[in-house]
């Protein structure tokens, strides 16, 4: 297999589930600064949409999409489960996946290109400056509801790390970094994200 990655929150979201399994797969380092993403061959050959990251199997199959590739490297390496043993396990990390993608996640991220990263995304999408601000604020009321939620949880699921963590781990880590830091008024996620900072998936060696 080979894992075509980049800088940003994407890629990292595999990169940290990898390490959580303790799976090494070649990588492929895509120029996203560079553009390298939005042509060919990368373009043609890996990803038609011109995104980080992208997995190709030993068949020559390409994966995208963090949650699709997730979801294969679970089932190939189920141990230690991310995503769940039981179907109850599963259902829950699936349903705080979605949840923190849409309420959080994806409004964070495109707060981030509509604005700080206007003159990198700007030629390559269709951008939305006028509302970058609203699209932050957004990320931030979806922290503000997740925060009482796991006032008695370890992590975003109940007592077991999962795919949902790694997820928003990944989001908050880069969003702190771009203008976007966590609001210390949520003691609870930031408790959660201490102990999600302090884990060695997120200190590689």
């Amino acid at each position: 297999m080979k894992f075509y990655t980049s800088v940003g929150p994407n890629p990292r979201v595999v990169a940290l589930f990898m390490a959580e399994k303790g799976i090494s797969i070649p990588e492929v380092v895509v120029d996203l600064r560079g553009g390298e993403n939005r042509r060919a061959p990368y373009n043609v050959d890996v990803n038609p949409a011109g995104q980080t990251p992208a997995l190709e199997l030993d068949d020559g199959t390409i994966l995208t999409e963090i949650t699709a590739i997730c979801e294969y490297l679970e089932e190939r390496f189920p141990d230690p489960a991310l995503i769940g043993t039981t179907p109850e396990e599963r259902a829950a990390t699936r349903m705080w996946t979605r949840r923190i993608d849409l309420k959080i996640c994806e409004p964070l991220a495109n707060g981030f290109r509509f604005a700080e990263g206007l003159p990198l995304f700007e030629s390559r999408m269709r951008c939305l400056p006028e509302a970058a601000a609203g699209l932050k604020a957004v990320a931030q009321d979806g922290l503000r509801w997740l925060d009482p939620l796991i006032a008695e949880r370890e992590f975003v699921a109940g007592d077991r790390i999962s795919l949902a963590d790694i997820l928003l781990f990944a989001f908050l880590d880069f969003g702190a970094g771009v203008g976007q830091p966590l609001d210390p008024a949520n003691g609870n996620i930031l408790r959660w994200y201490e102990g999600m900072k302090a884990r060695p998936s997120a200190n590689p060696s």
